[in-house]
């Protein structure tokens, strides 16, 4: 993101510092200025057809078609001989020299209007500058050969960075057409978490237009391999394959990294929306989550039809699209008045920065270590599953931690996401984020580092599967339970809850590379066990829902409709862990042992129907903790049949 720090630029008696300077009002610019702004609008539209086209250069395989010669065209300053590919190529080439005079014109104009080290003058000169690189990369590209069907890691390298750096490009355009018009300078300086929130989203678009382009080399480098494939499934299984290339594993990658990046989008938006709660910021904050979501349909319809090549450049015109909405959010939300008050101070910020300690304890606390315990159990037991013995110990000991990334990395976006609520809740009332011990920025750095690492270090250590069940449990837990069910529906734990049985299937995939019918069989049991435990800890804690108003079961039809669910979900985990056993992939033992824990589980259920009051509860709730890692027990030790 394109956003200078104008503290440093000395002050001018042109009207657009005046106008900066609050002097006179933002629409009284000079003519010229308006001019140069439109002229400048004009380049960034310019620049997005040369983006759009330079991707069907790529798409069309017309990389090669000048040869390795550049900047000549196999020689020649106009090629003679017109083959398809060379007139794709050769256009392409002149396009962007054009895009190089017209930056060139802008700078110099620029000069003539504005003094040294206006805002205007640096952002065109960083436009120049990016047009410069973005030459020398195509340049590369051409002289190494890094077209067509290359798969080298030197054009995995480039092509990321060749998009990001036009992101900037279009960035540097637009934040001088903005400040050229409204004389309004945007800046960093004392901007808070609205300045943090700027380089997060643009670090987040920036690692996913990386992804994307990856994704969209592996489909023109690996095209013959593609080209046999029939159906999406088989596509799905190409991408996710152990012994697939990185560019493929690329193209599945990048769909998740998508729906991440997503929910930092949309909170952000809505954090500068209600920060600067001006006209400008509104507008743009719509736009940008507006265009994130139609980018999203699009990539997906994009992944089914097999990435044709219009869909291909539709899916690019809508990312830059989006990044310039989110640059012009960017340049409202950086130069809007900045209100008297700002965010509320960190409690006992001294004590806190000094005790180390405490900051350590802090951040374990935004994971809820307690309730990831249980997960990482069933995650250790269903590998034991898998392997039918106790798999390799250093195997288990890094799933488990990068289960508990995973599972911690979701538990610290809820706490950033849910903290109005927290603050109401007597139970969550002491969280770090409420008490404002972390920042819900630090909050959600600490959740991304998680989040990566956990993806990165599941992967190399298990296998891809085992990563992508895991940023499924998390996406699941976050968007689907947290941001969408959560404060709508009672039957939010219900579905939600899947995001709690993903662990088994994480564990089993790590050893086997696989899921079998017992490994989802082992991720149902515990999503009908979910409702039970969980509503039992709801008929203990209501009254903190019901002051938070969040519609939990026993808040909106009470305590009896509350324990009549607990029990009919109680005999649906009975059938469930039954499957095992009669479709012959347990023995007597898992028999044997589910049986015993299920009529517990039962009479425990039947004990809170009769008398609805919190000791039963409070049993119901304690034993089925119980229940869930001593039902794991039994299945681990009769898949490996230590008995």
């Amino acid at each position: 993101m394109l956003v200078f720090d104008m503290a440093r630029v000395a002050g001018s008696g042109n009207a657009a510092s005046r106008v900066a300077a609050g002097s006179v009002p933002a629409d009284h610019s000079r003519p010229v200025e308006v001019l140069f702004a439109r002229f400048a609008w004009g380049a960034f539209f310019y620049l997005v057809a040369v983006l759009v086209f330079g991707a069907f250069v790529r798409a069309s395989l017309s990389g090669d078609g000048c040869g390795t010669s550049w900047p000549l065209c196999d020689g020649q300053v106009i090629p003679v001989e017109a083959s398809s590919a060379r007139i794709v190529e050769f256009t392409h080439r002149a396009s962007s020299g054009l895009c190089l005079l017209l930056m060139g014109g802008l700078y110099l104009w620029s000069r003539r209007i504005w003094p040294r080290r206006h805002f205007v003058r640096v952002a065109t000169g960083v436009a120049v500058a990016s047009t410069v690189v973005s030459a020398l990369i195509g340049a590369a590209l051409v002289v190494f050969q890094w077209v067509t069907h290359d798969k080298s890691a030197g054009r995995a390298i480039t092509m990321p960075l060749h998009l990001m750096n036009n992101y900037l490009l279009a960035s540097a355009l637009i934040a001088a057409a903005f400040v050229a018009r409204t004389g309004r300078t945007p800046t960093f300086k004392g901007q808070g978490q609205v300045g943090s929130g700027v380089k997060w989203a643009a670090g987040g678009m920036f690692v996913l237009g990386a992804t994307g382009a990856l994704s969209a080399l592996g489909k023109t480098a690996f095209e013959h391999e593609l080209s046999g494939v029939r159906g999406f499934a088989e596509r799905i299984t190409l991408h996710v394959a152990s012994d697939a290339h990185p560019l493929l594993k690329g193209g599945i990658v990048h769909p998740l990294i998508a729906t991440s990046v997503g929910l930092l989008i949309v909170w952000i938006c809505g954090l500068l929306a209600q920060s600067r709660p001006t006209p400008g910021v509104r507008k743009w904050a719509r736009w940008t989550v507006g265009l994130y979501l139609a980018q999203m349909a699009f990539g997906l319809v994009n992944l089914l039809a097999s990435a044709p090549v219009g869909m291909q450049l539709g899916h690019l015109a809508l990312a830059v699209a989006d990044w310039a909405a989110l640059t012009m959010l960017a340049l409202h939300a950086l130069s809007a008045p900045v209100p008297a008050v700002e965010d509320k101070p960190l409690a006992d910020r001294a004590r806190v920065q000094a005790a180390w300690a405490g900051r350590a304890k802090d951040y374990i606390a935004l994971t809820k270590p307690r309730v990831v315990s249980l997960l990482l159990f069933t995650t250790a037991a269903a590998m034991i599953v898998a392997q039918r013995g106790m798999p390799d110990p250093w195997l288990m000991l890094l799933v488990c931690l990068g289960g508990y990334m995973a599972a911690g990395a979701a538990n610290a976006f809820n706490m950033v996401i849910e903290s109005d609520l927290d603050v109401a809740m007597e139970r969550t009332s002491h969280r770090p984020t409420v008490e404002r011990r972390l920042s819900n920025r630090q909050a959600l750095v600490f959740a991304w580092i998680l989040a990566v690492g956990s993806f990165a270090l599941l992967w190399w250590a298990a296998n891809l599967l085992a990563a992508l069940l895991a940023l499924a449990g998390l996406l699941c837990y976050v968007f689907v339970y947290t941001l969408w069910l959560k404060r709508r529906t009672w039957q939010n734990i219900v579905i939600g809850g899947a995001a709690g049985a993903f662990p088994p299937l994480v564990g089993y995939a790590a050893v086997s590379g696989e899921l079998s019918p017992l490994a989802w069989t082992l991720f149902a049991v515990i999503l009908a066990w979910t409702p039970v435990h969980f509503w039992a800890l709801a008929l203990l804690i209501k009254d903190d829902y019901a002051r938070a108003g969040v519609p939990m079961l026993p808040v909106v039809k009470g305590e009896r409709v509350t324990v009549n669910q607990i029990g009919i979900y109680a005999i649906v985990t009975a059938l469930v862990s039954v499957l095992p056993f009669a479709q012959g992939q347990a023995g007597v033992f898992y028999l044997v042992g589910s049986v015993a824990l299920n009529v517990g589980l039962m009479a425990q259920s039947l004990r809170l129907w009769r008398t609805a009051e919190r000791p039963e509860a409070r049993a119901l709730f304690k034993f089925s903790m119980a229940y869930l890692a001593l039902f794991f027990v039994v299945v681990a030790i009769d898949q490996a049949r230590w008995f």
